[in-house]
């Protein structure tokens, strides 16, 4: 069972933005996430709003899928039309889930192009999808370059098989680098996603996972550390003693190793988690997300930010179809974030990537003298970069903080030590 939504205020049927958040949004990016809520199988440990089935009874299901989240598109620029929200052309797109490959590849093209003639896209834009290595032949990634993606990223998790299995992943290790070959050779950028920290899982197995995805020669790798979320199949397990997760230190070993051989393959890391070859391979639409820009998520459960307005989808396809059909918002609740919140959630996310936070964020939440204090303390620690007081030992106003590779490590420890609120 997935974790219950968040709590919000209710959703008004028509959608609109509030005036107060539609101006100024000509000044922001504008991006589509589209979530497709179909697998073959549910991961225990997945939280996403996921369901290992085609058909959900009411004439909704797979075969329908394309039409409903088409309809929600329209329904968006509506909306936004209605709001007074500027019309911009769409920054990135990004096809997750799931498993977007469970559709035919000529629907995720149907929907990226509907959305394309309504908003338009900027000139050079990101449009990636998920993909299972085992649910794309080289038909369907050249349907994909054909119709306008640019960018495919599998969910590879490990090359381990018992790894794999604790995971309940089912893919075929083997297929990894086929589908990676397949892609670059039509022309696809690729990112690699792995999980690290599995319960059993030993260096010695991340390791072999981190080179052989570094063999494939991907232009982009995630590393996320798996997170155990309440309510699901991996967090009963390890609750009923079936598992037994890593401790701290081998964790933190883990990411290490994973910076060492990537950073001698040529990866650089930009965000926590993420490692590109340059800078032309980055992910932009997570960079969208972490420098909290605008978005419009299509799909049950999907998640939206206007400007300081968020909400969030019904999570089940049959009422959520049944919305989108009659022409309303799906949105299940949202809230209208205040400055204070806003200022505080632009910390959480910026100090995470390589640019580092500007001082001018923390210095609109933190009385001057007392964020000179958390940084040098932080700065003691060797947690964050140097170089960020002026000649009179104040903040200065424009630097920016930037996390060691110490601070990556125990950068939960950073934000703490960086919000006055929560230390």
């Amino acid at each position: 069972m997935a974790p219950a939504q968040p709590v919000g205020a209710p959703a008004p049927r028509d959608g609109r933005i509030p005036a107060s958040c539609a101006h100024g949004c000509q000044n922001r990016d504008f991006s589509l996430y589209v979530h497709i809520p179909f697998c073959s199988v549910r991961c225990g440990y997945c939280d996403f709003n996921t369901y290992a089935t085609e058909d959900f009874g009411d004439g909704i299901g797979l075969g329908t899928y394309a039409d409903d989240a088409t309809a929600e598109i329209f329904f968006a620029a509506r909306t936004l039309e209605a709001s007074g929200v500027v019309k911009r052309p769409l920054h990135t797109v990004f096809f997750g889930g799931g498993t977007p490959t469970k559709l035919p590849a000529y629907d995720l093209v149907r929907i990226l192009k509907t959305a394309i003639d309504i908003f338009g896209i900027e000139d050079g834009a990101e449009v990636t999808t998920e993909a299972n290595p085992d649910s794309v032949t080289y038909e369907d990634l050249q349907t994909l370059k054909d119709g306008g993606f640019t960018r495919v990223s599998f969910g590879m998790q490990s090359v381990v098989p018992e790894v794999l299995k604790v995971l309940d992943r089912t893919h075929t290790p083997e297929n990894v680098p086929k589908v990676v070959a397949w892609a670059r050779d039509i022309g696809l950028q690729v990112s690699i996603d792995l999980i690290y920290g599995s319960p059993s899982e030993t260096l010695e197995q991340w390791e072999q996972s981190v080179q052989a995805a570094i063999s494939y020669k991907p232009d982009h790798i995630s590393t996320y550390s798996l997170i155990v979320e309440d309510g699901t199949k991996l967090a009963a397990q390890i609750r009923r003693g079936e598992y037994t997760m890593p401790d701290d230190d081998l964790m933190a070993d883990m990411y290490l190793r994973a910076e060492d051989l990537l950073m001698q393959a040529g990866y650089r890391w930009y965000e926590v988690s993420n490692y590109s070859r340059s800078e032309h391979t980055r992910s932009d639409h997570n960079m969208a997300y972490w420098r909290n820009q605008d978005w419009w998520g299509i799909g049950p459960g999907a998640h939206s930010h206007i400007n300081g307005t968020r909400w969030w989808n019904i999570k089940h396809p049959i009422p959520y179809a049944h919305r989108v059909r009659a022409g309303e918002s799906p949105a299940a609740a949202r809230e209208v974030l205040g400055s204070g919140t806003r200022s505080f959630e632009a910390i959480m996310l910026l100090i995470r990537v390589r640019e580092g936070l500007p001082m001018s964020e923390l210095l609109a939440v933190h009385p001057a003298a007392d964020l000179g204090d958390s940084l040098q303390w932080l700065l003691a620690q060797g947690l964050i970069e140097p170089d960020i007081f002026t000649n009179t030992g104040a903040p200065n106003p424009d630097a920016s903080v930037k996390l060691t590779l110490q601070g990556r490590l125990l950068g939960d420890a950073v934000t703490r030590e960086l919000l006055p609120d929560i230390k």
